[in-house]
């Protein structure tokens, strides 16, 4: 990778941490965060404001906001309303929010073009179901960015071996009580209950980490 790395970074742990990792290697880190008018999108967005002051790395760039709206073609979503949104009960592919990959890294391939930064990295773990999570997608995606762009641009998965757990104990020295996984927030706090919750729940208990996060009603 080169000096200088772009980062789809989000409020969880995998991108946080990722972000963290990346300034320890590279002398400048761009987070680059997409709004796409998700409704956890504003608490999510202050928790991740909240890890990179607190992480602190003079390496991290001002954080980058890109909005891509998708409510035009995501209608009723369930990220969209908030209404009927998968709950502790419901498997990894209940969360799949169609094309975001896609979307990700077409407005940060054109972002990197305008920058000068020839790498842009992403936090999928090891497992993740998705279509858009493959080593033929990414792979056509690295060509499509370069053909259409006139511009050299790899894309690289660091913690595509890993689980949960293990990012959990790479960034135990990390403010990871400042991420935010959850996707029916209550006010500014994670519900404790839907899908991504006990995903992170299950993740701290599996690292063997004490899990900081505060959920709503104690759960």
């Amino acid at each position: 990778m080169t000096d200088a790395v772009a980062v789809l970074v989000s409020g969880g742990i995998d991108s946080a941490v990722l972000a963290a990792e990346l300034a320890r290697r590279h002398g400048r880190v761009h987070p680059l965060y997409l709004r796409h008018g998700l409704h956890w999108e504003e608490v999510e967005l202050a928790h991740l404001r909240g890890f990179l002051a607190a992480a602190g790395s003079p390496r991290i760039a001002p954080l980058s906001l890109l909005d891509l709206p998708v409510g035009d073609v995501y209608g009723e979503h369930w990220s969209i309303s908030g209404q009927s949104v998968p709950d502790a009960a419901t498997p990894d592919e209940a969360v799949y929010l169609p094309g975001r990959n896609l979307l990700f890294l077409a407005k940060a391939g054109v972002w990197c073009e305008r920058h000068g930064v020839h790498t842009v990295a992403l936090a999928p773990l090891q497992g993740n179901p998705f279509a858009d999570n493959t080593d033929e997608f990414y792979r056509a995606m690295e060509g499509i960015l370069t053909l259409s762009l006139g511009f050299p641009i790899e894309i690289v998965r660091p913690f595509s071996t890993l689980t949960k757990a293990d990012v959990i104990r790479l960034g135990r020295d990390l403010p990871l009580a400042q991420t935010f996984s959850c996707i029916s927030p209550i006010g500014v706090m994670h519900c404790g209950r839907c899908n991504k919750c006990e995903e992170r729940r299950r993740a701290f208990a599996a690292a063997g980490v004490n899990d900081p996060t505060e959920y709503a009603g104690g759960a």
